[in-house]
């Protein structure tokens, strides 16, 4: 049976010339860049030549590229770093749909006794700009939104609140890990202080993530010791996966406007035919301004963790939210945070392609879920009270 892979918010498959790019450094080229002989030390430049793609593909200079090991040490640097060099502020702003890697921080520096904010979502998965724009004070040291939502793929106002919180002479911090590599991302036109890459969401493997630091801004380091990344992130580079997220973003950027395409194209064509064939469906978010990979289904009455089990023996891979909230039993605090009707929000499972996801396979999904939902609610005495399934 053929795995049919539609969880790539959660992880991708390392692409073929990233895994080429990568070997030679996990073999015959091992040395220690650090190092003052010649072995080691000519990875330095590889180093460098991997940063400037990092660079261009958001418009960035290379200088402005951090490495780091994941997005959420990525994001818990950016956060820390602005209270940290901000210590007279004590006011930290978010959203109540970040990812955990930022959700969970600041609750962390709320027990520490900093003043956080979470400012909620419409329905629609929308960022409440008025109810923000009201929390910004003098206090206010960062404010952390994320480009886009990993669980319904909505498209935040980053470029908007960028500058108004530049004019305003406040810190602003994006978590762009679900973005990189699939919309366009440019820092000079959008002018964020901080943004948070993660390789192994855009074919690079995973344990190689990226800050980005506009020139300028006041940075404290997280990891400290070594006087790698110019002292901005200690400890020995991961050589290997750096090149490898290098060739990632020079694929992505290179091929980003076909695949938007391609990959709208298939989420649409799977998105219409699951509402057209199962009843009491519906579609979570903003479907104007998403990510062209995501969609987010409720199929009400049924558990979501039902369908991801029958999906799973028909070797469909898909997900009922984050990875990293995977395992608990709490629905999901981004679709709570929408209002998502309690019969919809436990049923709800996102399904977000890539690249390498082909019309067939989205075909067959097509032939399989309706099965799977009629048989789920005939099983569950709730589902049968509330909903007739139409005949096969």
């Amino acid at each position: 049976m053929n795995t049919i892979y539609l969880d790539n918010n959660a992880t991708t498959r390392v692409a073929p010339e990233v895994l080429d790019a990568m070997l030679p450094y996990l073999t015959d080229l091992y040395g220690n860049p650090s190092s003052m002989h010649t072995f080691g030390g000519q990875l330095h430049r590889k180093i460098e030549e991997a940063r400037e793609k990092v660079a261009a593909m958001i418009n960035a200079n290379p200088e402005e590229i951090i490495f780091t090991s994941c997005g959420t040490e990525s994001d818990n640097t950016a956060i820390m770093s602005a209270v940290e060099s901000q210590p007279r502020r004590r006011h930290v702003i978010t959203t109540r749909v970040e990812h955990p890697a930022v959700l969970n921080f600041c609750q962390h520096l709320g027990r520490k006794g900093y003043r956080v904010t979470f400012v909620p979502v419409n329905r629609q998965g929308q960022l409440d700009m008025d109810n923000l724009l009201k929390m910004l004070d003098d206090d206010t040291a960062v404010v952390s939104v994320m480009y886009a939502n990993n669980e319904t793929g909505v498209i935040f106002p980053v470029d908007a609140l960028a500058g108004i919180l530049r004019d305003r002479g406040i810190l602003f911090h994006t978590d762009a890990v679900q973005a990189a590599g699939k919309i366009p991302l440019d820092v000079q036109r959008v002018p964020v202080d901080m943004l948070t890459i993660s390789g192994h969401k855009l074919h690079a493997p995973k344990g190689v993530g990226v800050l980005y630091v506009r020139k300028g801004t006041r940075f404290h380091p997280y990891v400290i010791g070594g006087h790698q990344e110019r002292g901005r992130r200690s400890g020995t580079e991961n050589v290997a996966s750096i090149i490898a997220l290098g060739k990632a973003c020079e694929l992505a950027a290179h091929h980003l406007d076909r695949e938007i395409v391609y990959l709208s194209g298939l989420r649409d064509r799977l998105e219409t035919a699951l509402l057209g064939c199962c009843p009491n469906v519906r579609v979570n978010g903003d479907t104007s301004s998403r990510l062209p990979n995501t969609t987010n289904i409720s199929f009400e009455y049924v558990e979501g963790e039902a369908i991801l089990l029958r999906l799973n023996e028909f070797g469909i891979c898909a997900s009922s939210g984050s990875a990293c909230t995977s395992g608990s039993l709490e629905p999901s605090h981004v679709l709570r945070a929408m209002g998502v009707p309690y019969t919809a929000v436990h049923g709800s499972v996102r399904f977000s392609l890539s690249r390498f996801n082909t019309e067939k396979e989205i075909d067959r999904v097509i032939e399989v879920v309706p099965g799977v939902i009629k048989e789920l609610r005939q099983l569950s005495p709730f589902g049968r009270e509330k909903i007739s399934c139409p005949p096969e």
